[in-house]
């Protein structure tokens, strides 16, 4: 784990600048600004951020509530917190990741950690996205948004917010529907299955195959309440209600995932000169996610027609408070949580419950963080450090309690070479623990999970520089990361059924660069651009096997945008995504050579008033037929021929209108 692999930094134009917009940005982070105005395709949260941020590549699994990756890491190696509240899915098979439970048209700003350089969350292990939705206004204000795309998808969403000296409330509320999106070569989703899929309990029944891919409504209200000067109390409800969410390339689809996010929060401004917040938050969530067979062949038999049925909730309470102490800026608090998660199978056609999938189990997770900041000259110095002391309880058989303890720490500082460059240099250690699914999970009587897992380490390493001046911005940032204990999951040989222990804890690498650029060619014409690029090693194969790639490691990816803004807030832009060969993937374990692409996207934004928007676009112009997400055994996944696993194409020409209203 000691050794050191040089880095090369790639110099590529590209990136993509028609689905959000970015702002200056910390060194350690990006942050995301005008989501809800310009995320127009859907309210898929993944997809916005998978064509903002360079780090960042989306898990394609669905025609909505799809996954992120940030560096090739996902599920419980990076966290997701929404108003300060963390988010967790129900389902094992990620069906429902965190990002899935809040829309994009409800966001204000995201800010996406890029290492282990958060010491206020649980489990930022090799990086974070901070989710802050849209606040209560005082002035009325409200937004009405039409959206009309390529196979049927609509759109309806409604903004309201206003009050006064004492109370400021927001209600926002969505619903969005699709059919199912074609592929390049003509395919619906029901269709790619069919002409995949080696099993046939695996097809869609032929009464299910025109259904619609899903429905989606959600409801977000929020009331800040204020109680005396300087101080608000603020409390938070968001309800997400989907149904019949298909996910072909795996073997049950969604009927309905239901989630519910709460909070109360109590902040009190300007203590005293040194005192000068302090922030006391509950939160509570919970998610009800059945998935089940009904759509498939499968479920036409007695046995095989099944249902498993995921609950997970989330509590937790945070104190945090921040210090002006002879010009260093210090944040001192206190994190506790408990998480719980249980599943059981149920026979469709008798109800009767045919095992556990998940026993109920308790992660109970205890911290306590400070985080410093100081400027010295050019210097800038950031330094956290947290302490976690977590207890998972499980039903289980073989659950006997878990403790597990860690200490994490960071240290990031910035000289200024001037006001308009700088140089950066970061070094970070986090820890998580393992969760439910990969301790305990099961597959009929067999236990896919590991309980004797030890929780993962990851050091790290960031550097780069950063310029910003009146003809370009520039970000040029490497990293390399070492992962101890790493838990990876080990795909059975040559396709034979799940026995037990699939669970394992390796040592790992992954390393990599990342560019993203704006050039302000004119007033009116600015070139957007950026690339990432990573690789992921492990010290040595599994036992059994000898590819030491690290799965989930996307190639060489980039887009190129060119902007022209031919009136006041009315921008038109040419938009070229790309992709090299997928040709360095774990074998052993599922994934698959996948080829190189390119797509062109057209979009035009016009401004017909000031309280009128309209937006014209297409995607995929040219319909190509094309996959970006690789099938690594982690998921499971319909199996497509005798030694490959089916993967699912990304959407071909889409055009979509959208119409917004704001008052």
């Amino acid at each position: 784990m000691n050794k050191i692999i040089p880095l090369s930094l790639v110099a590529i134009v590209s990136i993509y600048a028609g689905e959000v917009q970015l702002t200056p940005i910390n060194i350690e982070s990006t942050v995301i600004t005008q989501v809800s105005q310009n995320a127009q395709v859907s309210a898929d949260l993944a997809q916005a951020l998978s064509t903002s941020v360079p780090s960042i590549d989306m898990n394609r699994r669905s025609g909505i509530a799809n996954d992120v990756y940030i560096r090739g890491q996902k599920r419980d190696n990076i966290s997701v917190e929404v108003d300060g509240t963390k988010v967790c899915g129900a389902c094992p098979n990620r069906m429902d990741p965190p990002v899935s439970h809040v829309l994009a048209n409800q966001i204000e700003t995201i800010e996406v950690i890029e290492g282990p350089y958060d010491v206020e969350t649980f489990g930022t292990m090799s990086g974070g996205i901070k989710i802050k939705t849209k606040a209560p206004t005082q002035k009325l204000h409200g937004e009405v948004n039409f959206g009309y795309g390529s196979f049927n998808y609509t759109k309806v969403g409604v903004t309201i917010s206003g009050g006064n000296d004492i109370i400021r409330v927001l209600v926002s509320g969505s619903s969005e529907s699709s059919d199912q999106y074609k592929d390049g070569n003509g395919d619906t989703l029901s269709q790619q299955t069919k002409k995949n899929a080696s099993v046939n309990g695996n097809k869609y029944q032929t009464k299910y195959e025109d259904m619609r891919a899903y429905k989606k409504d959600s409801i977000m209200s929020k009331a800040f309440i204020t109680t005396a000067q300087d101080q608000e109390l603020r409390l938070s409800y968001t309800a997400n209600r989907s149904s019949d969410v298909l996910y072909p390339n795996t073997p049950m689809d969604a009927i309905r995932d239901d989630s519910n996010i709460y909070s109360v929060e109590y902040n009190v401004d300007k203590v005293n000169d040194i005192y000068q917040n302090i922030n006391l938050q509950y939160y509570y969530s919970d998610v009800d996610h059945p998935m089940s067979t009904e759509y498939r062949n499968a479920g036409l038999g007695g046995m095989t027609n099944t249902t498993n049925h995921m609950k997970t909730t989330m509590q937790g309470i945070k104190l945090k408070n921040t210090f002006d102490i002879a010009n260093h800026k210090l944040l001192v608090g206190l994190d506790a949580s408990n998480r719980t998660w249980k599943g059981h199978y149920i026979n469709n056609n008798t109800g009767a419950t045919k095992g556990t999938s998940i026993a109920e189990t308790d992660t109970t997770n205890m911290a306590v963080f400070a985080k410093v900041e100081k400027a010295y000259g050019a210097f800038n110095v950031s330094f956290g450090a947290r302490y976690d002391s977590t207890e998972i309880k499980s039903d289980d058989a073989n659950g006997d309690t878990q403790n597990y303890s860690a200490l994490n720490a960071n240290i990031f500082t910035a000289y200024n070479l001037n006001k308009d460059n700088k140089l950066f240099i970061g070094f970070g250690q986090a820890s998580r623990v393992p969760d439910a699914r990969e301790l305990y999970f099961r597959k009929g009587p067999n236990q896919v999970g590991t309980p004797e897992l030890k929780q993962t380490t990851n050091r790290e390493v960031d550097f780069g520089y950063e310029t910003d001046n009146d003809t370009f911005k520039l970000k040029i940032k490497g990293f390399y990361s070492m992962l101890s204990d790493y838990i990876y999951y080990q795909k059975q040989a040559n396709n034979v059924a799940v026995t037990k222990n699939n669970f394992n804890n390796i040592d790992a690498t992954v390393y990599g660069a990342e560019l993203s650029a704006s050039v302000y060619a004119t007033d009116s014409v600015t070139v957007d651009a950026g690339v990432s690029y990573k690789r992921g090693e492990k010290d040595k194969a599994l036992a059994g096997q000898t590819d030491k790639d690290l799965s989930d490691m996307a190639p060489l990816r980039g887009n190129i945008a060119l902007n022209y803004e031919y009136k006041n807030n009315s921008i038109a832009t040419v938009e070229v995504q790309a992709s090299d060969t997928w040709s360095n993937y774990d074998s052993d374990n599922g994934e698959q050579e996948l080829g190189s692409w390119a797509i062109l996207n057209l979009k035009i934004k016009h401004a017909i008033n000031k309280n009128f928007d309209f937006t014209l676009g297409v995607n995929n112009l040219f319909d190509e037929t094309y996959a970006q997400s690789n099938t690594y055994a982690d998921l499971t996944l319909v199996a497509g021929g005798a030694t490959d696993i089916m993967l699912l194409n990304e959407p071909g020409r889409y055009i979509y209108t959208n119409l917004t209203f704001k008052f």
